[in-house]
């Protein structure tokens, strides 16, 4: 009997070790003086989520691997040498859409001109409504506004973050938007679950653009700088490239690269139950990082026309997660995402 009851209490205390060395420890630090919120990842710093008004939509930035390896462009927010300038509304991880009945909230940033900011939306963070340290979460409340400060959604966002031993990071975002009016979210290639990437996942480019200088400052003239890139994408299907990859509907999409010899996988994982499932990826090799659940014809001719109505008080949801990782297999991913659809 005491054989028995040793070898049980082994078990379970075995069990409770490995419970507690698969789950990681998330830390939520506010900066209210900075309009941000901190995340620590097993007391590593991950992200940070901005909610400043003087962003056109909250976001994650920057985002960091476990050894403090930015995966984020630093352009507008954080600029460095010979970085591309182009897209200013591209900065850290984001959601929005460029098509909400008639307005882009996709394209707005400081670049606007006033004239034409009337054709533009803008996403307010409200409050935060839960902060959960044990379960790595964050939920916000965020309203979806036109240039006269008209309601037309509201959103609450939950964040959902997680790491492993190996110094995977990952973080979860199901959005829930809640019709305040009549809203139609039409077809757009602009859209939807955006990053914009480091420099190193991009692909080579033999064109001058414009970019940050060696100085950090704005340069002159555009020039070519292929320093340091070699990105890769690929997707579930096994095909390789933008040519291969853009707008081609997947359940997930990666992107690997190598910086500071460290090779680096990205993954945008789309979950099953979302509208319109698999999404477009909107994946270009200048940086651009995005799933589009409503990417329709404007991506790709043959597929179908998406479109969600609400009335008001209707919801729709959609659930993305985005994985930072090392060397990562076709297998591997699907395994992230088969578990990531059980949620």
């Amino acid at each position: 009997m005491r054989i028995r009851f040793f070898f049980i209490i082994s078990l379970f205390t075995l069990f409770s070790l490995t419970i507690a060395s698969a789950s990681a420890k998330i830390e939520f630090i506010k900066h209210n003086d900075k309009s941000q919120i901190e995340v620590k990842i097993n007391g590593t710093y991950f992200t940070s989520f901005l909610y400043s008004d003087d962003l056109e939509r909250p976001c994650l930035y920057p985002i960091k691997t476990l050894s403090g390896i930015e995966i984020t462009r630093g352009y507008p927010l954080n600029p460095r040498p010979f970085e591309r300038i182009d897209h200013p509304h591209h900065y850290g991880l984001w959601f929005n859409h460029g098509d909400v009945n008639g307005l882009d909230f996709w394209n707005n940033s400081f670049a606007v001109k006033p004239e034409l900011k009337h054709k533009y939306g803008t996403i307010r963070y409200v409050k935060l409504i839960k902060i959960s340290n044990k379960r790595g979460r964050l939920v916000t409340l965020s309203k979806w506004l036109d240039n006269e400060k008209n309601e037309l959604l509201t959103e609450k966002t939950t964040y959902i973050f997680s790491g492993e031993e190996d110094g995977t990071r990952a973080v979860e975002r199901i959005t829930e938007l809640k019709a305040v009016q009549r809203v139609t979210l039409n077809e757009s290639k602009e859209g939807m679950f955006g990053l914009r990437i480091d420099k190193a996942f991009e692909a080579p480019f033999d064109k001058p653009v414009k970019r940050i200088g060696e100085d950090g400052k704005l340069a002159e003239n555009p020039f070519i700088n292929n320093d340091g890139v070699n990105g890769l994408y690929r997707n579930a299907e096994g095909k390789k490239g933008e040519s291969e990859v853009w707008g081609k509907r997947t359940p997930w999409v990666a992107v690997a690269a190598e910086k500071d010899n460290e090779l680096i996988t990205i993954v945008m994982l789309d979950h099953k139950k979302n509208p319109y499932f698999p999404a477009w990826p909107h994946a270009r090799e200048y940086g651009l990082f995005a799933l589009n659940n409503l990417g329709g014809k404007a991506m790709d001719k043959t597929t179908e026309t998406p479109r969600i109505e609400l009335k008001p008080g209707e919801k729709v949801v959609f659930k993305h997660k985005l994985i930072v990782s090392g060397n990562l297999s076709d297998d591997q991913i699907n395994s992230y995402k088969n578990e990531f659809w059980k949620r």
